[in-house]
């Protein structure tokens, strides 16, 4: 299970725009292709951050003219856009399952939306929006809006992924975390304003569909102890209560690589063989375990 960072969805300056999208996804399938190449089953996962964020910008240009679109509906359209554009570059057996993230309604983050989604705007932009519903907060920057973060529970289409693994398929599925559902007390499922965080999702899938390794991918080549100081060191090899030690010593930020951390340790505490964290450039070697933080029993 390969998961790609949003980094890898978007130009190295951040520009989301179709071209740069369509080239960094070029780029990085290039490197997943190689590792195909060598006759690994490969599962793939991504981001959509800058994608959501600019699917929300428009339902806020246009809310005088059409009613914006819930979140859930926004998840579903960038996994489509991002897998069709995965598709697109592997050329080969490949499939895009648009997945569901069930999660429970009783979640302790639909309380306290504490997740920034899009951008910046003033306050008297983000009051209007608060008019619809939703919850904004002021930052630095500006105001922006907050949405629930809650656990994922269950990947919903992960049979309809492991068919497609079965046949031979390198699959694409719960991009962004997957769309958020919880089920009604009738049993119905229906879409939540809220995301999932797609590392956990990744770790969540990777065991569901019985993956050996989970590399998660991101814009450097190792975890690093006391990031941003002069005692700062790059992790490699390391045991999951040497990390759990770290994590709970607050060497990793919540925003950036405490969630990676956290599903590195949870794909490997329920029984994957091994989780890197390294970039999108090395996740051949991370397959073989010579590359990045390597976690392991």
């Amino acid at each position: 299970m390969i998961a790609l960072g949003g980094n890898a969805m978007t130009a190295s300056d951040g520009s989301a725009s179709p071209q740069d999208q369509r080239r960094a996804v070029t780029e990085a399938m290039r490197h997943a292709a190689a590792l195909i190449a060598t006759g690994h089953q490969v599962v793939l996962t991504h981001g959509n951050g800058p994608q959501v964020g600019n699917l929300l910008l428009k339902n806020q240009l246009a809310a005088d003219v059409v009613p914006p679109v819930p979140l859930d509906w926004c998840g579903a359209q960038t996994q489509a856009t991002i897998g069709t554009l995965i598709l697109n570059a592997l050329e080969g057996r490949a499939a895009v399952v648009v997945t569901r993230t069930l999660v429970d309604p009783g979640d302790p983050a639909f309380r306290d939306p504490v997740k920034p989604i899009g951008r910046y705007f003033t306050e008297a932009e983000a009051r209007r929006f608060m008019e619809l519903g939703q919850t904004w907060r002021c930052f630095e920057r500006g105001w922006r809006r907050v949405v629930p973060s809650p656990e994922p529970l269950q990947i919903l289409d992960a049979p309809a992924v492991a068919a497609l693994m079965a046949a031979g398929f390198v699959v694409v599925a719960a991009g962004g975390g997957g769309v958020p559902v919880v089920r009604d007390r009738e049993g119905r499922l229906t879409g939540v304003e809220a995301v999932i965080d797609k590392d956990l999702a990744a770790t969540l899938l990777a065991r569901t569909v019985r993956a050996a390794v989970l590399v998660i991918a991101t814009d450097v080549p190792q975890a690093v102890v006391g990031f941003g100081t002069e005692h700062a060191r790059p992790i490699g090899a390391i045991t999951v209560a040497e990390l759990r030690e770290l994590q709970a010593a607050g060497h990793f930020a919540e925003g950036s690589m405490g969630p990676k951390v956290e599903a590195a340790l949870r794909f490997v505490e329920h029984g994957g063989n091994r989780a890197v964290i390294t970039s999108l450039e090395n996740i051949a070697a991370a397959v073989a375990g010579q590359a990045g933080t390597v976690v392991r029993k």
